[in-house]
């Protein structure tokens, strides 16, 4: 694909794009209702089935990158994917339009999940600065990462499942988003999961197609590998958040469009032992410098203003976002310019 015409390169990364948007708008709807059937909380619907889909596109440029002798673009995919993910929070906020999104989502195991999230994402920052060692063809610090995530899934699922607290309604009146019942799904469970699973299937296909593309587009171009990783593919791989978070919102279904992001950011961090499997040469972790570094501290604070968020709940906006959204935006656009300087 690297010899082909710029513009047909372009071509194929708006198209895999633009399919990747159309599946991801139609996933919210059916993971809803697939959890409905299952009865299971929308925090871990959002966390397990949604955030598991909706990282498919990140699993095909992880592998395909990977294969293909390019592990900083799929380290910093991921890296990326995991800030950006926290971007489409803020934009969501604004679709929310009526206040702060933190302020009406109550469940105990959503704040569970972001925590755990910052802990993994600081565990990365501390591997990559210190140094990752090869353990059977991969980097000890990829197992240990992936273990984490795995045990933080199991945890946040658990919790779900512990009344540990009981939220009540805040100052403005808001409450949990659980408290209005919609009527009953009448498509089968059969059906719903085939038709979640050809969406899914639609999403891998075109994130590999977005990884060749954006490959491509960074060799012929000459744009450093880390940047078109960290911020163009990131932003394309994560278009099936973006629509499907957008569409939670929409429903009225809160718990699930924050456990979207926090659970696919957890299999985002699970994933780079993926790159670690399908590259060659040093874990990919050891390959990575100050610039990933960066990158996964910045995920970490911004999850962090919306940590805060879940915790203070305030109804309080600025530029049509809660508090903590418009911090999140802040911190990404001042790490941009930072990690500008690291970019090579």
């Amino acid at each position: 694909m690297i010899q082909w015409p710029l513009w047909s390169i372009c071509a194929i990364f708006l198209a895999a794009a633009a399919a990747v948007w159309w599946a991801g708008t139609l996933l919210s709807p059916r993971v809803d209702a697939i959890g409905g059937k299952l009865r299971i909380g929308q925090a871990f619907a959002g966390m397990l089935l949604l955030g598991g889909i909706t990282s498919l596109p990140e699993l095909a440029t992880v592998t395909t990158s990977s294969i293909g002798g390019n592990a900083p673009l799929a380290v910093n995919n991921l890296l990326g994917s995991t800030a950006v993910n926290i971007l489409l929070l803020a934009m969501a906020d604004i679709v929310f339009g009526r206040g702060a999104l933190t302020s009406v989502v109550a469940k105990p195991a959503t704040l569970m999940q972001g925590v755990l999230g910052m802990m993994l994402l600081g565990l990365v920052a501390m591997i990559v600065l210190s140094g990752d060692y090869p353990v059977f063809g991969m980097g000890a610090g990829t197992i240990i990462i992936a273990l984490g995530a795995l045990l933080a899934i199991r945890i946040a699922a658990r919790f779900e499942r512990r009344r540990v607290w009981q939220p009540a309604e805040d100052a403005e009146g808001s409450a949990s988003a659980d408290d209005g019942q919609s009527a009953p799904d009448r498509r089968s469970l059969r059906r719903l999961v085939l038709v979640t699973a050809g969406l899914g299937f639609i999403i891998l296909v075109a994130g590999v197609a977005l990884s060749q593309s954006a490959d491509a587009f960074a060799a012929r171009t000459g744009l450093s590998s880390g940047m078109i990783g960290f911020v163009l593919v990131a932003f394309a791989t994560s278009l099936p958040e973006l629509s499907s978070i957008v569409a939670a919102v929409r429903q009225k279904r809160y718990e699930l469009a924050v456990g979207d992001i926090f659970g696919t950011n957890l299999f985002n961090l699970m994933l780079l032992l993926v790159a670690d499997l399908a590259a060659s040469g040093p874990p990919v972790l050891e390959q990575a410098g100050a610039f990933e570094a960066l990158g996964a501290l910045l995920a970490l604070l911004m999850t962090g203003c919306f940590t805060i968020g879940l915790l203070e709940r305030k109804d309080k906006t600025i530029w049509r976002m809660g508090y903590d959204a418009a911090g999140a935006l802040l911190l990404f656009c001042g790490g941009m310019l930072l990690m500008a300087r690291f970019s090579s």
